[in-house]
């Protein structure tokens, strides 16, 4: 019984927090699929920030495919030497390749925060693999939300929402991240 009060009391904690009013969606955010949260995104990380519009978007972070880049694109012949898999970033525009890197790429870029950035401009994404093709993590598609949607998911207890980590990107190991990240989460909402 304890623990079931305990785990409620976590959950509870949890959804407030997710829902509260300090959560500021106009900075880039970490959101953690809470645990019951059913369907696509279930048992997702995603790294998130604020778009044109009040527009969302984001790329999952712990859904490795087991496809290369090699494989996607076998007469470009640098891609042979990006060692790991593509990740699915989401369902819009997932027949496209995303580059996130941990520099300003030097062409068209969208900035996460910090040192971060994302391009989807294929020609900068060639140049990525063929100049540094194991510095970046590559995502096919993303993740969008229209206006107004995040808040509402958050507001339902959809995602905790917590700072980005600039190492999670590009992680090795993503198959433990979502459980990693549900209990970091749950500790330090038991401290409040």
């Amino acid at each position: 019984m304890k623990t079931l009060l305990a785990a409620l009391f976590v959950a509870a904690a949890c959804t407030a927090h997710a829902q509260g009013p300090q959560r500021d969606l106009d900075r880039p955010i970490l959101l953690v699929a809470a645990p019951e949260l059913q369907g696509p995104y279930s048992r997702t990380a995603l790294l998130v920030v604020p778009a044109a519009g009040g527009q969302h978007v984001g790329f999952i972070l712990n859904r490795i495919t087991d496809v290369k880049l090699a494989t996607l694109f076998p007469e470009h012949e640098p891609s042979a030497k990006v060692a790991d898999p593509v990740y699915f970033g989401g369902p819009v525009m997932s027949d496209s390749i995303f580059a996130i890197v941990g520099r300003h790429p030097g062409g068209p870029a969208l900035h996460l925060f910090g040192e971060l950035f994302v391009t989807g401009n294929a020609t900068e994404v060639d140049r990525i693999i063929e100049q540094s093709p194991n510095d970046a993590r590559y995502f096919a598609g993303f993740v969008a939300w229209p206006p107004g949607e995040l808040a509402k998911e958050l507001g339902a207890g959809y995602w905790y929402a917590t700072d980005p980590d600039a190492k999670l990107p590009f992680r090795k190991d993503t198959g433990g991240m979502w459980d990693e990240l549900v209990n970091r989460l749950s500790r330090r909402l038991l401290q409040i």
